[in-house]
């Protein structure tokens, strides 16, 4: 590698909104918030979360007609 051409690839500490901590390396900032992680993420806890933003997940459901399970 050349030198002085590279970033610091430094150990990072990352916090979920979850609460979730964990530790890499990155050359991002040492201490890093993220909103969702492996612990949280639904591809990997299989388990679907939806988040309503103003309303509309109410709203497709009542185009639709779904109801609530």
């Amino acid at each position: 590698m050349k030198p002085k051409i590279h970033p610091k690839y430094e150990a990072t500490t990352f916090a979920c909104a979850c609460g979730s901590v964990f530790e890499t390396r990155s050359t991002i900032p040492p201490k890093t918030r993220v909103e969702i992680c492996s612990a949280c993420h639904p591809f990997f806890t299989g388990t679907q979360k939806l988040v309503d933003t103003a309303g509309r997940v109410e709203k497709f459901r009542r185009r639709y007609k779904i109801k609530e399970s």
